[in-house]
């Protein structure tokens, strides 16, 4: 009887046929390219936002990462960096992470996937026919081009309402896009408030230094005004590894007494990223932030005391990841999302997922692209699909040996979960779709 039973294909619990274990890793990859992904996370903006876009190969090579590298590859002083121009940083980057060495990390890596997937050389010694080929495009259709590249559908902005750069453009009446959602950025509101607090209240908002009498409330309506305008998914802020809740401090009150009302009034949820040790190398500027281990307490303190509000978290300390998949177990408004920064390496990734896939099932969002660039989707998201295909075939393996036979629909049921419908969800999106041909 035995043998009979191991010759018959294994069926599922639906009666559909299932694959077996030299099939699972070529479902997955099919399924992964075949989902188009929602960004929850990116530093990118619609069109009509204007020059806060950036794009193109110059842009591409003086991303601070490579600006990173580059100063452990060069006698180049960074005061001598600065004082150049965009295009003779470009150069200087060029020449020195991708001619003179092999580009091997991940960031310039990077890079020559997206050169490659426009068909441009990877190896010239110059950026003279990159150069050439990004001024000819137009951006929109450029636009769609690399979401299609990337297989993304659509992608979360970070949009500051008290920088000078972008809110007149939001003032003004800033054109929606459906690719693009909006989400309102709190950093110079929660982190440097007496540095900010003034260009509120020439603002007609009646606030002090101190946030103290009607600070709080003034803060409560200018969050509803911007809101109004921007109509952001949700609200978002990077902390640093010393964030506490509670405290006695600015950033605490107004959390807890301005941001956490105004997003459960708004019914949107509340991003959190924590990890963040401020300019350790200063002379590196936007490149000389690094990471530390975080005491999650708070986020513990935070889903206890405020069970009504929703918590996208993502955390930089490779340390603190166990304990927040511990934590999202006792809270289901707790949404981890994304290995940020100086995680987001296959190593890193791959370990973090296999946790959170063993901890957590499929009720992440293993991932966002960050990116800055427009062009970085293309690759962030490849190295992605890469990283992940592997680790979902081997999990699905264990369960078919384990004795549940594993089906397409299975497939692509978790694949859609992890990459698109745990978001839209969490914050509220509906109605978007998320196979090929369907977005």
């Amino acid at each position: 009887m035995s043998s009979t039973i191991a010759q018959n294909p294994p069926v599922s619990t639906t009666g559909s046929p299932a694959f077996g274990p030299q099939e699972i890793l070529s479902a997955v990859e099919g399924e992964l390219s075949a989902t188009r992904f929602i960004d929850v996370h990116t530093h990118l903006f619609m069109p009509s936002l204007g020059k806060l876009g950036l794009w193109g190969i110059d842009e591409l090579i003086t991303y601070h990462y490579l600006e990173a590298e580059l100063f452990r590859s060069s006698i180049l002083k960074p005061e001598q960096y600065w004082n150049m121009s965009k295009r003779e940083k470009a150069d200087v980057i060029w020449r020195a992470l991708f001619v003179d060495n092999a580009p091997v990390s991940e960031a310039t890596r990077g890079v020559v996937a997206v050169l490659n997937a426009f068909g441009l050389p990877t190896s010239g010694s110059d950026l003279k026919q990159a150069r050439e080929f990004f001024e000819t495009q137009k951006l929109d259709a450029h636009i769609r081009r690399v979401f299609d590249l990337a297989g993304v559908s659509e992608v979360v902005m970070t949009n500051d309402p008290l920088d000078p750069d972008e809110a007149p453009l939001w003032e003004r009446g800033a054109e929606p896009d459906a690719q693009f959602h909006p989400v309102l950025r709190l950093d110079r509101i929660l982190n440097k408030w007496t540095d900010h607090c003034s260009v509120l209240a020439a603002q007609g908002y009646a606030v002090n230094d101190n946030a103290t009498g009607s600070s709080v409330s003034a803060v409560r309506q200018f969050l509803a005004d911007w809101s109004k305008r921007m109509r952001p998914i949700y609200m978002a802020v990077s902390l640093p590894d010393t964030f506490q809740f509670p405290e006695d401090s600015v950033r605490a009150r107004l959390l807890a007494e301005a941001v956490i009302p105004a997003c459960r009034e708004l019914g949107i949820p509340l991003s959190l990223m924590i990890g963040v040790r401020y300019q350790v190398n200063p002379t590196l500027r936007l490149a000389g932030d690094g990471a530390g281990k975080a005491d999650l307490r708070a986020v513990e303190r935070l889903c206890t005391a405020y069970p009504d509000n929703r918590f996208l978290i993502s955390v930089l300390s490779r340390e603190n990841q166990h304990e927040l998949c511990v934590y999202a177990r006792k809270f289901n408004n707790l949404m981890p999302f994304g290995c940020w920064w100086f995680l987001n390496n296959p190593s890193v990734v791959e370990e973090i997922t296999r946790e959170r896939l063993e901890m957590l099932g499929t009720s992440f969002i293993p991932q966002h692209s960050d990116a800055r660039v427009l062009e970085q989707v293309i690759y962030k998201w490849r190295n992605t699909r890469r990283t992940l295909a592997p680790i979902l075939a081997n999990t699905y393996r264990l369960l078919a040996e384990d004795g549940r036979p594993v089906t397409r629909a299975d497939i692509q049921h978790d694949i859609t979960r992890l990459f698109r419908s745990n978001f839209e969800q969490f914050v509220g999106l509906r109605g978007t779709r998320g196979r090929v041909g369907a977005a």
